[in-house]
């Protein structure tokens, strides 16, 4: 009933003229942590951002509220990850396409060519691609054209932050790369929650083995649990690793597993998927999540 409820309110919500604010800064809004933190760096204070999802929320469960039908009905662009990351509001954003609202998946930005497919979903590619940095530069450019395009007199300004986000990209990428140089290739076998983790095994040479599919929709089994302990026992694996956006007891499960047949395995810590850390705080950015996420690999990993 909450569905009908919401799917009825979207038309008449719509139909309603939008109230512009008198800076007639543009208002956007976003889905997850990572983006509303690439439209801050990009927008700085010539836009209005407002995200709909904070940290440790999953994107793949996420069902919109009534207030967020509100914030996107006042929107003048949408931003969200697209690639069905967002599987409960792809709906809507059709609905709101067909409406003529500006609707925005950064995954557009990439090709397609380039993208890991799903081997759960046919057809369908893993949407985690923010964990590839160079992919998220091109998304920044794409974001840039975007914001430009709706804002052309604020165009210098956007393509100046723009460019200083992708240098301290590029840095980024320099300081990941020397961090996993200390961890040996052998061991670089990252055991996870769920698969979110498949650019970023390409991009470093990690062997990614998540306890649940790309989506967190489905869960995982006892024959699941039992198959991948094995796997860590016959590849020595030292640690294994939960998700701040997937609750932790399919991991304790499989550490219980694991050494229950006398072989050692430690959490060992948290990683940043789905979502950035609390608002604030270095690993709420998307710079600090991903170089937080390296260092807890790595030195767990060692």
């Amino acid at each position: 009933m909450k569905k009908l409820f919401f799917l009825l309110i979207i038309p008449v919500v719509f139909g309603c003229k939008n109230e512009k604010k008198s800076d007639q800064k543009l208002n956007i809004v976003t889905t997850t942590t990572m983006i509303t933190d690439l439209l801050t760096n990009i927008g700085g204070d010539l836009i209005n951002v407002q995200g709909l999802m904070g940290s440790g929320v999953d994107p793949h469960l996420y069902k919109a509220s009534e207030g967020d039908v509100t914030k996107l009905a006042n929107a003048d662009i949408i931003f969200y990850g697209g690639l069905h990351l967002e599987g409960k509001l792809v709906e809507v954003f059709e609905k709101m396409a067909h409406q003529n609202k500006k609707t925005v998946a950064l995954s557009d930005a990439l090709n397609p060519n380039t993208l890991i497919s799903s081997e759960s979903f046919q057809g369908n590619f893993d949407p985690h691609i923010w964990f590839n940095i160079s992919y998220w530069k091109t998304i920044t450019s794409y974001v840039v054209k975007i914001l430009s395009e709706a804002k052309p007199e604020y165009k210098q300004a956007f393509e100046s932050n723009g460019k200083s986000y992708i240098e301290k990209l590029t840095i980024l990428e320099s300081e990941v790369n020397t961090i996993i140089e200390q961890l040996p290739k052998e061991k670089r076998i990252l055991v996870t929650a769920h698969d979110a983790f498949n650019y970023f095994g390409k991009a470093y040479g990690f062997n990614v083995v998540g306890l649940q599919g790309i989506s967190t929709a489905t869960e995982a089994g006892v024959q699941d649990v039992q198959k991948l302990a094995a796997f860590i026992i016959e590849n020595k694996v030292k640690a294994i690793f939960v998700e701040s956006s997937v609750p932790k007891r399919t991991i304790e499960a499989l550490k219980a597993a694991v050494n229950s047949k006398d072989h050692h395995v430690e959490i060992g810590g948290t990683l940043y998927s789905d979502a950035l850390g609390s608002a604030g705080t270095v690993e709420g950015t998307y710079i600090g999540m991903f170089k937080y996420n390296v260092s807890t690999i790595v030195n767990a990993l060692k």
